[in-house]
């Protein structure tokens, strides 16, 4: 019992992070946003206004600071905004919402990735394989951990 509890556990686990990760892909500015003067290069002083402008709308009450309420509420707009690309991606029927089926694709597969971190193909994932795990995914995230900015 214990055993299919964690396989089940990994499965929406591995749901989760394919999820998380797609939405990571979606997220920041195309490169016409960000190259703003359309000179077809961009530069880091284009990189510091988008920084800056960002800053700024967050900033709501102007004080030239960000309380955690204005982070909270940046936060909820950017999640809000991923949160519609995904749905205009993945909604194949036009229904406003995801069905299981619409879900579901080879990037998603917890299956496959279940396969790939229980590299002694034992059927179980030991504390070492999901550590080595977590480490190649936060390798891929540039060394950042989930939740990090």
């Amino acid at each position: 019992m214990k055993r299919t509890t964690f396989i089940t556990v990994i499965a929406a686990a591995a749901i989760g992070m394919t999820t998380l990760s797609a939405m990571a892909r979606d997220a920041g500015p195309d490169f016409s946003t960000l190259d703003a003067d359309g000179n077809g290069e961009v530069s880091l002083a284009e990189l510091q206004a988008r920084g800056e402008a960002r800053f700024e709308a967050a900033d709501t009450d102007g004080d030239g600071f960000l309380t955690q309420a204005e982070l909270e509420a940046a936060g909820r707009e950017r999640a809000g905004d991923r949160a519609a690309r995904i749905l205009a991606r993945m909604d194949a029927n036009d229904d406003g919402k995801l069905s299981p089926d619409e879900m579901k694709g080879p990037r998603r597969d917890p299956g496959r990735l279940f396969e790939r971190i229980d590299a002694d193909n034992s059927g179980g994932i030991s504390p070492e394989e999901f550590e080595e795990a977590r480490a190649r995914m936060q390798e891929r995230r540039g060394g950042k951990r989930h939740g990090d900015n």
